[in-house]
């Protein structure tokens, strides 16, 4: 049985909208986990969802939050289209610096630093920006870089088989001043603005490239369906400057649909190891220590 833990909605500061999140704080925190959602995601489903209370259980704190590109399409306070569609790399490497910031405020300068998918790329971004962070656990994290969309094109996202098409109808758009303006994508996530589209063929931080400055442990999980040249853990292993865990997890997906329960135990696991963390008193143990 592990901790209890409090839940709080928050809102983290940023010279935009806030970006909203849920802290989970045990009863006994022994560290934290800042945890990056992927590609037009949220604080709330997927790993995001179900990952935090486990983290929670071993006596890890975590913050989970919206960075401002979240969701695909949304509106905050008003009728103006926001959310993952307009998101560009510089916004989210922001954002995720507020995060870091709000946690160092509460105490926790060295969390632990995890992201999925698009979120273990930018992971690997911020943790190379902060050596000081405790370890960095990237969950399929995607290989990032100026071939990032040509690769996930490749394989059936984004622009599928239209990819020149797609770029030049972008780069005509944000020439015109419409960069604002919304796109159809032939593949996932299936519409996008010219801008963001621009900045995401140009401007991604390349996961590879960055491995050697990541000197902190690390793990690197990925499902066994994903395709190893988009989700690159063992060239990353073989890059990274600090000791680094590969997990395949057979049967699965992108989003460790059936093996949640898995993903979850190897993860906490790791983590418990890698930051010796001491083990959680039960209730049941507490109750039988003599008293007087």
């Amino acid at each position: 049985m592990g901790q209890d833990f409090r839940l709080h909605l928050v809102a983290i500061p940023t010279d935009d909208v806030p970006l909203d999140g849920l802290w989970y704080e045990p009863e006994r925190p022994q560290g934290a986990v800042q945890l990056l959602h992927g590609n037009v995601s949220n604080f709330y489903s997927g790993v995001q969802r179900w990952l935090p209370p486990l983290l929670a259980s071993v006596g890890l704190a975590c913050l989970v939050y919206n960075r401002r590109g979240h969701d695909i399409v949304t509106n905050r306070a008003g009728r103006e289209a926001v959310g993952g569609a307009f998101q560009t790399y510089d916004q989210a490497i922001r954002d995720n610096e507020e995060a870091a910031g709000w946690l160092a405020d509460r105490g926790f300068p060295r969390p632990a630093v995890m992201g999925h998918s698009n979120g273990g790329m930018l992971a690997v971004r911020h943790v190379s920006a902060h050596p000081e962070a405790s370890c960095l656990v990237l969950l399929s994290a995607h290989a990032g870089g100026p071939n990032l969309v040509e690769l996930a094109s490749r394989h059936g996202l984004l622009a599928r088989d239209r990819l020149q098409q797609v770029r030049d109808q972008a780069a005509r758009m944000v020439a015109d001043g419409r960069g604002d303006e919304l796109m159809l994508l032939p593949g996932w996530w299936w519409v996008i603005s010219a801008a963001s589209f621009v900045d995401l063929d140009t401007n991604a931080p390349e996961t590879l490239a960055l491995a050697p400055s990541i000197r902190c442990p690390s793990l690197f999980v990925r499902g066994a369906l994903e395709p190893p040249a988009l989700y690159p853990a063992e060239e990353f292993q073989r890059l990274a400057a600090g000791p680094c865990d590969v997990r395949t997890v057979e049967g699965t997906d992108h989003w460790y649909n059936g093996r949640e329960s898995e993903v979850g135990a190897l993860v906490t696991a790791w983590l418990v190891q890698a930051l010796n963390l001491e083990p959680a008193r039960t209730r049941d143990s507490a109750s039988e220590r003599p008293s007087g």
